[in-house]
């Protein structure tokens, strides 16, 4: 199930990243960076399964890796797709309980790992992490209120528009044209946005005539400005 993990070799001063504590100084980094292993996952490989031990929370450097859950019959509800950037496994690292939730590598991906017991050595040496530490899970905690409020209150393709936004490279963001990789069936957006199949796959098209999205083989070529002005969200 795991993926071979091999120390990270990385100057601490040139551009270290793990987004569970925020920006990191020197001092952070050189703390950090001895104990940050590398691991890579294959498409469909499962990284995590809901009930298991939670040991390591991870900073996804490429690829995706899908968050879901499934029902008693069987049924999967995918509620998150976690790009580069994007921290995953953090819940049970930080409260000692298990996974809640199954998580899948959804293209080839390569994440940072950071061990519970490093987690909580680093938090007793550099107190300043742990304040950094609880911003990040009051935004995270802001996401799924909004992400609440999104379903229960937005047009699908409010909601489909920022869906696109979020899985969207931080880099290049203000560019027309940005390639999306089609990672995702309509089946797994629809889940993602708590709507059925069809009416995203009627939000997809809405998208496209608005000149939003167009279809390139197994890609999607957005503009984000766009995007933003159908989410009603702020250009930047």
């Amino acid at each position: 199930m795991w993926a071979a993990a091999v120390a990270l070799k990385t100057n601490p001063s040139s551009g270290l990243s793990f987004p569970l504590f925020g920006p990191l100084d020197q001092e952070d980094s050189e703390l950090l960076a001895p104990v940050l292993r590398r691991r890579k996952f294959a498409p469909r490989q499962v990284v995590f399964q809901r009930g298991d031990i939670a040991d390591e929370v991870y900073h996804v450097i490429s690829g995706r890796l899908q968050v879901s859950v499934f029902s008693s019959d069987g049924r999967e509800l995918a509620f998150r797709i976690a790009g580069p950037g994007s921290i995953v496994g953090e819940i049970g690292v930080i409260d000692l309980g298990c996974r809640t939730a199954d998580v899948v590598a959804a293209a080839p991906t390569e994440v940072t790992a950071l061990r519970r017991s490093d987690l909580e050595s680093l938090l007793i040496h550099r107190p300043s992490l742990a304040v950094r530490m609880s911003r990040f899970l009051c935004e995270r905690l802001r996401e799924t209120s909004e992400q609440l409020e999104a379903q229960a209150l937005q047009r699908i393709e409010e909601r489909l528009a920022r869906l696109l936004i979020r899985l969207l490279p931080a880099t290049g963001a203000n560019q027309k044209d940005i390639e999306l990789p089609l990672i995702f069936s309509q089946s797994d957006a629809a889940s993602l946005i708590g709507a059925s199949r069809p009416k995203v796959n009627a939000a997809f098209c809405s998208l496209e005539a608005r000149g939003a999205i167009r279809r390139k083989g197994k890609m999607l070529v957005c503009d984000p400005s766009a995007l933003r002005m159908i989410a009603n969200v702020e250009d930047g």
